[in-house]
């Protein structure tokens, strides 16, 4: 097991999947618009299992040509000393990324939130003006 992989996938799509989403959760209990999981006699959990599964797909096959062709990881602190134009580096500019809001899209889905769906399109935003501004310039170098 590759511990500077375990590390990245703790912090980086741990905060944005899993600690971000629990502390919403926790504040907004007693809103108006409070979280219900959704069942499987209901749509919404049927249709979460597509971007789930497709978000998982991307994150774990990216992760793993980092690591594999890479020669790193998805962190800042360990990136990858080669550059990976491979399966779908191939057809999407960052499809890591593409892969958690297709994960936190399931989020929102099954606990039928909508600051979870607030959240992704904060993050959603957020990457789209840092990833241009700030990595593909370094990417450049």
């Amino acid at each position: 097991m590759h511990w500077g992989l375990v590390k990245t996938i703790i912090v980086l799509p741990g905060t944005v999947l899993v600690f971000v989403p629990a502390a919403i959760i926790w504040f907004t209990k007693g809103s108006r618009f409070p979280v219900k999981l959704a069942s499987p006699p209901q749509i919404w959990f049927w249709l979460a299992l597509l971007p789930m599964g497709l978000g998982l797909v991307l994150c774990v096959w990216t992760a793993r040509l980092f690591l594999k062709y890479g020669e790193g990881t998805p962190a800042p602190w360990d990136p990858p000393k080669k550059l990976v134009l491979r399966g779908p580096y191939c057809h999407v500019r960052n499809p890591m990324i593409t892969g958690v809001i297709l994960l936190l899209l399931a989020e929102a889905m099954l606990l039928q939130s909508y600051h979870l769906a607030l959240w992704m399109m904060v993050f959603f935003i957020g990457n789209t003006i840092y990833f241009p501004l700030v990595e593909e310039k370094g990417l450049e170098k």
